[in-house]
């Protein structure tokens, strides 16, 4: 069991979010713990691949800057494409979880073909959301996170044997599809032990029948099954245990040993044989 105080909160900043407990202090978010515990061989080659495209892409303007500048730009070049993503991947989580609740939104035109996808997505399946984007927590093992949906299918989902079953989804707008993590991150939310109620208090988490992702695109949203039991749920603790032994790995790294009495340096000197003659 954990020590961190009920109830616990979520703070939205400028830059993202955080989750504190009564007593102000930091807790784990499940997203946290997967980007330190995790390898991301992906993002190796993600990373070349975006600095080779913006370099290609503005190559002219790269040719007009001083080395430093151009290896300045290039540096920062796959974080601003990482941002942008960010950016459009927070928006259409925004406008989705008003039209889930049946508000009017108003829709930037970069975003319409996602949204429209969306709105498809939740008229072909029918789907009843039962809470939108709640903050959960495990005050067994220490971590928090936010939920995006859960929902009733009431058209069933192949794979769950349920008239109507109850899943926990996870919105994902990056190109590239559903990473296996996804697995890991719906698991910690499906096993904490709390949710937090729109008056600020801990409740019973809801127990559902299965997880998914929604892989929402400019053409389209697919419904994406994901394997999220007790087996996932262990393997995010150990990543838990990676990310934790990570932040604090240089404390376990001592300063130079200081020799009990100083002596002078010895100069070497090193004879070489003369060649024979």
């Amino acid at each position: 069991m954990s020590n961190y105080t009920a109830p616990i909160r979520r703070v939205d900043t400028a830059r993202g979010h955080h989750y504190v407990d009564a007593n102000g202090t930091r807790v784990p978010g499940v997203t946290t713990i997967l980007s330190g515990g995790l390898p991301k061989a992906a993002l190796i080659n993600w990373a070349g691949k975006a600095t080779a495209e913006y370099a290609i892409d503005n190559w002219a303007a790269l040719g007009e800057l001083s080395p430093a500048k151009r290896l300045e730009k290039l540096q920062k070049a796959r974080y601003e494409e990482k941002d942008r993503a960010a950016k459009r991947g927070t928006e259409v989580h925004n406008l989705a979880e008003r039209l889930v609740r049946g508000d009017e939104v108003e829709v930037p035109d970069e975003l319409a073909g996602h949204v429209e996808s969306y709105v498809a997505f939740l008229d072909a399946w029918q789907v009843q959301p039962v809470h939108i984007e709640i903050t959960v927590m495990s005050h067994r093992h220490g971590y928090a996170g936010t939920l995006d949906l859960i929902a009733d299918f009431p058209l069933g989902v192949p794979g769950i044997d349920k008239e109507c079953p109850r899943l926990l989804v996870d919105l994902k707008t990056n190109r590239s599809g559903i990473f296996g993590e996804t697995a890991l991150q719906l698991a910690g939310y499906r096993y904490a032990d709390t949710y937090v109620d729109p008056d600020g208090a801990e409740q019973p988490m809801i127990p559902v029948d299965g997880c998914a992702a929604v892989h929402v695109r400019a053409d389209g949203a697919d419904l994406i099954p994901v394997t999220a039991g007790p087996v996932q749920h262990r393997q995010l603790l150990y990543a838990q245990q990676v990310a934790e032994f990570d932040k604090g790995s240089r404390d376990l790294v001592g300063n130079p040993a200081v020799p009990p009495r100083s002596v002078p340096r010895r100069r070497l000197e090193i004879l070489r044989e003369e060649a024979a003659a």
